[in-house]
């Protein structure tokens, strides 16, 4: 009986005044995070894509900057590449005889009375009915002039007969010196261009045009100003006429050479009777 009492194997007695124990509380299982993770990395993919694709754009526009000004263009720069503007320019223009209309020579602003060159320091162009004399200064460096030169006697057109249409051919000719002039021989703001006289005469007019006169004409592609097949003197649509007259028209003066008691030489526009 006393063995009985003291087996290990006996149930110990609980006493009936304490609480019965309380069982470990049971963690709740995290919540799954899979759809925030996705939605986050959807985001995350959505602005990459857009960056890869702004990169493309950039890329390409880097590539293919868009149409060109002109399908031709000088090499270089300063008088060089106004030479070469000179006779690609010129090679493009006939008479209805096939022969070229004019010759073009470029230099800087300069004049040779004698045997002896004299730098061009001023334009002055007189006021029209009373206005103020403008006077501009000039260099080589920032101005060119073009002589148009038909190869007759004081460089007239030695063939064909005079016409206004002709005339107009030469301003058009003079329009896309000044163009080509303005667009590629950066540094230069002013274009002087000597016409030829018509046969038994010298000399007299000049266009004088500065690049703030064409800065429309420059701001697209030159084949919207002037179409790339130069015309006959008879075939001038009336658009072109109306171009060619809008930019040199009212441009175009009677010139003479002055001289300022410095020495400097002067070359003096008058602008054409009404």
């Amino acid at each position: 009986m006393a063995a009985d009492l003291t087996s290990s194997d006996a149930t110990p007695l609980q006493d009936p005044l304490q609480p019965e124990p309380t069982p470990a509380p049971q963690l709740e299982p995290a919540r799954p995070h899979r759809l925030r993770f996705l939605i986050v990395y959807g985001i995350l993919g959505l602005a990459l894509g857009a960056a890869v694709a702004g990169i493309v754009v950039f890329a390409g526009r880097a590539i293919s900057p868009g149409p060109t000004w002109s399908a031709w263009k000088p090499s270089g720069g300063g008088l060089g590449a106004a030479k070469q503007i000179a006779e690609h320019v010129s090679g493009t223009y006939h008479l209805p005889s096939g022969q070229q209309l004019v010759d073009v020579i470029a230099k800087a602003p300069s004049v040779s009375p004698s045997s002896q060159t004299i730098p061009i320091h001023y334009i002055a162009v007189r006021g029209a009915k009373g206005a103020v004399d403008q006077i501009y200064p000039v260099s080589s460096s920032d101005s060119l002039m073009y002589s148009l030169c038909g190869l007759g006697q004081a460089c007239s057109i030695a063939t064909g007969k005079p016409s206004i249409a002709r005339g107009t051919l030469v301003r058009r000719e003079i329009l896309e010196l000044a163009l080509y002039t303005f667009k590629y021989v950066h540094s230069v703001k002013h274009v002087i261009a000597f016409m030829p006289p018509t046969p038994g005469s010298q000399p007299t007019l000049a266009v004088y045009l500065q690049k703030s006169d064409l800065a429309p004409e420059l701001k697209e592609p030159l084949a919207q100003t002037l179409a790339p097949r130069v015309p006959l003197p008879a075939q001038i649509t009336a658009k072109e006429q109306e171009t060619i007259d809008s930019t040199t028209a009212s441009r175009v003066y009677k010139f003479t050479l002055s001289q300022a008691q410095n020495g400097d030489a002067v070359l003096v526009l008058a602008p054409l009777a009404a």
